[in-house]
């Protein structure tokens, strides 16, 4: 049997089994994509990858605005269902299932998303010093007949402090400027977390246990369940 993630346990064994369905797609062993991205990123292409989906990008415009009075959770998730409405809507489209995904980083309350300019992005990084935010990541999957799979990641990240010259030099680097919350914790903006809590790649992302949930729950095989 294989295990994921979200199947460790205290008990006297470690691990327990996981109830989740059995899949009945096969996945990146072979060559045919077995769902469509509906991200550009390239960040949650490596993230698909690295459990070795196969699949194919499917790139839609979807006004990212949040509404007035909107919950980040609600946010997000609404985000991510939407962007896979959008791909699966597109004409020619082969008939595949399309995942999507949405993340904002969260502090005090306020959704702070991609920097517009370099003022907002420094202004960021300084209210992120010293401080412990939030990253949500939700991943909606659409796998026909109508039937949407939802999952939201939370984590929570603790920066240390970081001086105004620093800021600057981040700045500087060209990082900051497509990501939420203005930094990356997969690139140079790694040297900040003093903490993390949660998932990695959700902060990232593309929170993988999630989304291996997901995937199982519309029977697409990822590494794990695959029998050799």
């Amino acid at each position: 049997m294989r295990w994921c993630e979200c199947c460790w346990s205290n008990s006297s064994t470690g691990r327990r089994a996981c109830s989740l369905a059995i899949p009945i797609i096969v996945n990146s062993r072979t060559l045919a994509p077995v769902l469509h991205l509906a991200s550009a990123s390239p960040r949650r292409r490596a993230l698909l990858e690295q459990i070795g989906v196969a699949h194919e990008v499917v790139v839609t415009g979807v006004d990212e605005g949040a509404l007035p009075g909107e919950r980040p959770r609600d946010y997000v998730e609404r985000l991510a269902l939407a962007k896979a409405r959008a791909a699966a809507a597109q004409p020619g489209r082969t008939p595949l299932p399309v995942l999507a995904a949405d993340t904002t980083v969260v502090l005090d309350g306020e959704l702070l998303g991609k920097p517009r300019d370099r003022a907002e992005g420094l202004s960021m990084l300084g209210r992120l010093s010293g401080r412990t935010h939030k990253v949500l990541t939700a991943v909606a999957l659409l796998a026909g007949c109508g039937l949407e799979h939802l999952r939201t990641s939370v984590s929570h990240v603790r920066f240390r402090t970081i001086g105004p010259a620093e800021r600057e030099a981040y700045w500087e680097t060209g990082e900051p400027l497509d990501k939420a919350g203005g930094y990356a914790i997969q690139g140079f903006g790694a040297v900040f977390v003093a903490h993390l809590e949660g998932s990695y790649s959700g902060v990232v992302g593309l929170p993988l246990c999630e989304t291996a949930e997901l995937l199982q729950e519309a029977g697409i095989a990822w590494w794990g369940t695959i029998d050799p």
